[in-house]
C-alpha cells in the first residue's frame, strides 16, 4: 500500500464524486431505470469516523439517486451536492462555506467531469481504476479501485496524520 506524499496535516476536508469513487464503475438498473449503486462498507466506516473527528466531508456527484442521499445522510455527511452538473461550481460553494483554502482540501474522483476540480484543489487523488486524464492530474493515485476501499484509503491516510485514527471513540458507530 503506498502512502500520499503530501502535507496531509493541511487537510481538513475531504470531497468526493459517487459513481467510480465511493461506487463501482458498473451500475445495475432497476426496471424503473433507477441507478442501484453498490457502496464500500468499509469507505462508509471511514467517512463516518472522518466526520466524527471534525473534518468537512462532501459528496459532489451528477447522480439524484434519493438512495446515495439517504446512504451519505446516514453517515453524517451534511454537504451533498447531487445533481451536480458543472462540479468546479459545487465544489467553490463547500470550500467557501467553511473558508477553506484550496490546499486544504483532498478531492477524489475517477471522470472527465472531476477535472476541474482536481485542478484547483491541493491534493486531488482518483482510485486506481481511474481514466488516463484524470490519472495525469492526480498527485495521488489509490491501490484500490472505486467502490472498493479507496474512500477509506485516503480518509484513513489523514485521519492517521491528524492523530484522530484507533482513538478511543474509533471502536463504534
Amino acid at each position: 500500500m503506498s502512502t500520499i506524499n503530501y502535507d496531509l496535516s493541511r487537510i481538513k476536508a475531504l470531497a468526493f464524486d459517487v459513481d467510480g469513487v465511493l461506487s463501482s464503475t458498473t451500475v445495475p438498473l432497476h426496471p424503473s431505470g433507477e441507478p442501484m449503486r453498490t457502496v464500500n462498507i468499509k469507505d462508509g466506516y471511514a467517512i463516518q469516523l472522518a466526520v466524527k473527528k471534525g473534518l468537512h466531508i462532501a459528496i459532489i456527484t451528477g447522480g439524484r439517486t434519493e438512495a446515495v442521499r439517504i446512504r451519505f445522510e446516514g453517515l453524517g455527511v451534511k454537504d451533498l451536492y447531487m445533481g451536480s452538473a458543472v462540479k468546479i461550481h459545487d465544489y467553490r460553494a463547500f470550500r467557501d462555506k467553511y473558508g477553506l483554502a484550496d490546499d486544504e482540501i483532498l478531492y477524489m474522483g475517477d471522470d472527465v467531469p472531476d477535472i476541474e476540480v482536481m485542478r484547483e484543489c491541493g491534493l486531488p487523488c482518483c482510485p486506481k481504476d481511474a481514466v488516463p486524464e484524470v490519472k495525469s492530474v492526480a498527485k495521488y493515485i489509490s491501490y484500490a479501485d472505486g467502490g472498493c476501499g479507496c474512500g477509506r484509503d485516503v480518509v484513513e491516510q489523514v485521519l492517521k496524520v491528524h492523530g484522530l485514527w484507533m482513538a478511543q471513540d474509533a471502536f463504534g458507530w
